[in-house]
């Protein structure tokens, strides 16, 4: 592709410049993800929807990053992570600003929907290529991601809790952000890599050729993913309705619940390779996920704005690596293309973060909100277990 470097010949600056792409897109997906949630109470509200309506509708994203899912291996492979990023970046910003503007439960299911398949489909494309430029540097690079991404999404998430003190709309809002994100985006997305695909050599026995079908080992790896970025998406959507609603916060303090949970994320995975090179993986990521697990568990027990708030906060420090970790893993599963294991476990995990929201809407429907949300604790702790007995999450 013009504008690209192969892995095969990359220099230094061409790897730093297409790790400081892939990076900024990483950003720019959390921030457009991120910067809506403050604004939930004020949709559901203006729609006049209960949790049970807002779970439905909240169910149209799922369904979009399971069409995402469905199409992106097939995509990939033709246009290559670089493109499928422009693409899928161009849809995002340009579908978003339409969530605002829906008056009814079944229309913000379509928007969402919409704006779901672009953003499941970019984040496979930014995982791919981040795996691509991972592996061409020879580094672990993936927790510096997301990273970003969390940083993003802390800029988004502080920015929406911002806009609703100020009375700024929804539409506007994602405007505002996606026009430049858009720009930049597309700009950075120039210094991406090529996808290395395998040779094509028939001398080469077909026992040692890589596959492209799912394997059980990418189906755990893909749960983990699930599990933790359906908590993910849990908090996104629903920390700002529990602090105001169950809690009694104001719209601001509404909003600092995924704040400080966006926050946290960002310093553990800026932290993250030295972490994950320092310590067995089978003993950090359990023992950060199931003090998580402990201590969200009894945020939900005191029932308190101050304990929610340093709830999430410890939330996102004991879970922020496990996704970078199981998205690296799967890039280095031996005997498969890594681009479709990434495109697989990625992709069954963008479902999960788009799954948690209308789950607890479901679960808050037919009890209460407080009491639907310590499936998150529950996950978190499941993770905790997974985590010390995949040995696929070992690195050599």
């Amino acid at each position: 592709m013009a504008g690209t470097s192969s892995p095969s010949t990359l220099n230094e600056l061409a790897g730093r410049r297409a790790q400081a792409g892939v990076a900024a897109v990483f950003f720019m997906h959390g921030l457009l993800f991120a910067s809506w949630t403050a604004h939930i109470p004020h949709v559901k509200e203006q729609i006049g929807m209960d949790d049970g309506m807002l779970g439905l509708a909240l169910l149209g994203v799922p369904a979009g990053s399971l069409l995402a899912v469905a199409v992106s291996s097939a995509i990939i492979p033709r246009l290559g992570s670089r493109r499928l990023v422009q693409l899928a970046l161009t849809g995002s910003c340009l579908a978003g600003p339409f969530v605002g503007l829906t008056g009814t439960v079944w229309a913000l299911f379509g928007a969402l929907l919409i704006w779901g398949l672009f953003q499941g489909l970019l984040d496979i494309a930014m995982t791919t290529q981040a795996v691509t430029v991972e592996k061409a540097r020879d580094r672990p690079l993936m927790n510096g991601m997301q990273a970003s991404w969390s940083i993003g999404a802390f800029v988004g998430a502080a920015t929406g809790t911002a806009g609703v003190a100020l009375g700024t709309s929804l539409t506007f809002q994602l405007i505002i952000i996606g026009a430049p994100a858009l720009l930049i985006g597309l700009w950075l997305s120039t210094r991406m890599l090529t996808d290395v695909e395998p040779a094509a050599d028939s001398t080469i026995d077909p026992a040692q050729k890589v596959r492209r079908r799912v394997s059980p080992v990418m189906l755990v790896l893909g749960g983990i993913a699930f599990a933790t970025l359906l908590m993910e998406g849990a908090v996104a959507d629903w920390s700002s309705v529990y602090l105001r609603e169950s809690l009694d916060g104001g719209p601001v303090a509404a909003g600092l619940g995924y704040t400080s949970f966006a926050l946290a994320m960002v310093i553990v995975r800026l932290f993250g390779n030295r972490l994950i090179t320092r310590f067995p993986v089978h003993v950090l990521l359990p023992l950060l996920t199931g003090v998580a697990a402990v201590v969200f568990a009894s945020a939900l027990l005191i029932g308190t704005v101050p304990a929610a708030i340093a709830g999430f906060f410890i939330l996102g420090l004991g879970c922020g690596t496990v996704v970078p970790t199981v998205f690296s893993a799967a890039g280095r599963l031996q005997g498969t293309h890594p681009g479709f294991a990434v495109t697989v476990v990625s992709g069954i995990g963008w479902v999960g973060i788009f799954c948690g929201p209308p789950l607890i809407g479901l679960l808050s429907h037919a009890t209460s909100l407080p009491t639907a949300l310590w499936l998150i604790p529950a996950l978190v702790a499941l993770v905790a277990i997974a985590c010390r007995y995949v040995t696929a999450l070992r690195r050599d």
